[in-house]
């Protein structure tokens, strides 16, 4: 059996991963960014602005662009903060909800579309045993 170079391997794996996902994102109506947010949103619920860009490590000024445009499309809300009325919470609207959902579906849909048609049965078991130990990678 021949020795993996780990690095050759690391730089293969960013190749194909990268790939793919530009690939998934080509057919996306929410640009990545505002995926994003909706994504911390709908697991983490309602968060201020603030919060919003240092969990995507942006600065405030491109997190509060991006809130007002999910805003404009009825994709999040802005409430009051509970205990400080200076601030605002960013909630995920229904429509929100929605549309995330719906863009993780048509990704995953492609996805099982391509295993389906590009793997053998075999390949497919191998992939699926490749998922768990990329799992441990992360």
């Amino acid at each position: 059996m021949n020795e993996v170079d780990p690095l050759e391997l690391a730089a293969e794996l960013r190749t194909a991963i990268g790939t793919l996902v530009r690939r998934l994102r080509v057919d996306d109506e929410l640009p990545q960014n505002q995926a994003a947010v909706l994504g911390w949103l709908v697991r983490e619920g309602p968060r201020t602005t603030s919060e919003l860009a240092g969990l995507q490590r942006v600065r405030h000024q491109s997190m509060a662009r991006t809130v007002a445009l999910l805003t404009d499309s009825g994709l999040v809300e802005q409430r009051p903060h509970s205990t400080d009325g200076r601030k605002l919470l960013v909630t995920a609207t229904e429509s929100g909800v929605r549309a995330l959902h719906e863009q993780r579906a048509r990704r995953e849909g492609s996805i099982a579309t391509a295993i389906t048609e590009r793997l053998t049965p075999a390949e497919q078991q191998q992939l699926r045993q490749a998922v768990s130990l990329l799992a441990r990678l992360s």
